[in-house]
């Protein structure tokens, strides 16, 4: 096992140093995952309950696979969903993840997608929700090799902040060496729109009802493309209802 890593490290500079130390000495090395050549899948990675889960995983995908993966990030103290993509020529990569705590939890959603070969496409949509004092973070680097034109790479983030002591961290990242590529990124940062609220209680429902239900609109379409994602999405609405 390495040496337990510090904030010094790029990749780790919102990390709960304690925390992780708790478990690094138990953590394998990152879950390697190979997708074949013009192979379809799709993954959903719903928290184990656990106060502190880290999860790790190297994924290569060849020519031509595609991969959607379906991310819950909700540990009440420490969270960490961490992944290594590499892109093989016209493999498409999509990650749909959301970050939802409150209390002290300290949840992060960290990457690097690797556009190795032309012609790949990669998608990563982040939303957090983060109430009490709690610390959600992205970081996302998209790099892309020389000769790996034609990439086509996206990041959207955004955070919404339920409390003054909740902070959101957010750090998308290109770094090209080719020269025919579309690559953008996008963060944001912001509290429930006061106007929605008063127009959700209007309809009959109490605050908590409707800072619940503006909340699923802001998170849950994020599942809309996960095949047999009926549990992911009831994980999601039975934490955002605890949040609220």
């Amino acid at each position: 096992m390495t040496a337990l890593p510090t904030r010094k490290l790029e990749a780790y500079r919102y990390a709960d140093i304690d925390a992780l130390a708790s478990v690094w000495s138990e953590l394998a090395a990152p879950e390697t995952i190979e997708i074949a050549a013009q192979q379809r899948l799709q993954q959903i990675w719903l928290p184990s309950g656990d106060e502190i889960e880290v999860r790790r995983a190297e994924l290569v995908l060849e020519p031509g696979a595609e991969l959607a993966l379906f991310a819950l990030n909700t540990a009440r103290h420490y969270g960490r969903i961490e992944l290594d993509v590499t892109l093989r020529e016209g493999a498409r990569f999509t990650l749909n993840a959301a970050n939802i705590g409150t209390g002290k939890a300290n949840l992060e959603i960290v990457t690097t997608v690797r556009h190795d070969e032309p012609d790949a496409v990669s998608r990563q949509t982040v939303r957090s929700v983060l109430g009490g004092k709690a610390v959600g973070s992205y970081l996302g680097k998209v790099a892309v090799a020389r000769g790996a034109q034609k990439t086509d790479g996206e990041q959207s983030v955004k955070a919404m902040l339920l409390d003054r002591g909740a902070t959101a961290n957010c750090k998308p990242e290109l770094e090209i060496y080719a020269d025919d590529v579309k690559c953008a990124h996008g963060a944001t940062v912001g509290e429930l729109d006061p106007s929605q609220m008063f127009y959700a209680m209007s309809r009959g429902l109490d605050p908590a009802g409707a800072r619940a239900l503006l909340l699923e609109g802001f998170v849950m379409g994020l599942w809309d493309d996960a095949e047999n994602g009926d549990a992911i999405c009831e994980a999601a609405r039975a934490t955002l209802r605890a949040v609220a």
